[in-house]
């Protein structure tokens, strides 16, 4: 059992959320039970989420994609209230961590892609408003373009898109989980042989070409679950409290 208090103090020092300028609020965004025995964690802040906790007993609902963003309506929209019922009803408190948790050099979903891919000698790269949230590394035995899709699909569980024309081998790559296409222009200026993201978007066919660059797109969802996950085995073993992990299907 831990105090939700001491929770959401280890994840701010570890994540350090006021270093970044991110696109809404980082940390504990709906207080709920003080002690908790039971967290369980997802991508995004959906209503199956938040139900699934409620059938598990949680106490804590940790996610990458938080409830409240600046780019949505500003109020109680009839969506979010329906979002927010189950916690409040159950006592559940809700902490989202978005691009502090892409950026971490250990428990990042870009670091932790890029050590799953096989990378060697990561560095961080993707810059947003001046801060790095990605990693780059390199391939100690180049991969053909095939080789890079059958290793993104075992690491992402997903089917990747493979797009663009790089060089026929893939010596190194950037790598910047969730909806970062125009980073792909870093990654040409960084001489990289390929850009792994999310999603992609219409023009990144043509451009990725032109670069002579492999731009792999392994889905925004399937991209960002490892962050969160690792979170959530931190805190089991910081905290002796029980971890679960509910993979949200998302094709995107």
């Amino acid at each position: 059992m831990a105090h939700i208090d001491d929770i959401i103090q280890t994840l701010d020092e570890l994540l350090q959320p006021a270093a970044f300028a991110d696109l809404g609020p980082n940390g504990l965004q709906v207080p709920g039970a003080h002690e908790v025995t039971r967290v369980l964690t997802g991508v995004s802040a959906t209503l199956e989420l938040h139900e699934r906790a409620v059938a598990l007993g949680a106490q804590l609902v940790l996610v990458h994609h938080g409830l409240f963003w600046n780019f949505h309506p500003t109020g109680l929209t009839p969506l979010l209230a329906e979002r927010l019922r189950p916690l409040f009803k159950h006592d559940i408190n809700l902490a989202g961590y978005h691009l502090p948790l892409d950026a971490h050099p250990e428990v990042g979903n870009n670091a932790i892609l890029a050590r799953e891919l096989g990378c060697s000698d990561i560095e961080p790269f993707g810059l947003y408003k001046g801060t790095p949230i990605g990693r780059r590394g390199r391939f100690s035995t180049p991969l053909t373009a095939a080789e890079l899709h059958e290793r993104v699909h075992a690491v992402t569980g997903r089917e990747p898109l493979l797009l663009g024309r790089g060089p026929e081998r893939i010596g190194s790559i950037g790598i910047v989980s969730g909806s970062a296409a125009d980073t792909l222009n870093e990654a040409v200026a960084a001489g990289l042989d390929a850009f792994l993201t999310g999603e992609p978007r219409e023009h990144i066919t043509a451009e990725a070409a032109e670069h002579r660059v492999h731009f792999v797109a392994a889905g925004h969802h399937a991209t960002e679950t490892f962050g969160v996950r690792a979170l959530g085995e931190l805190l089991a073993d910081r905290f002796a409290v029980e971890h679960v992990f509910f993979d949200q299907l998302n094709p995107v």
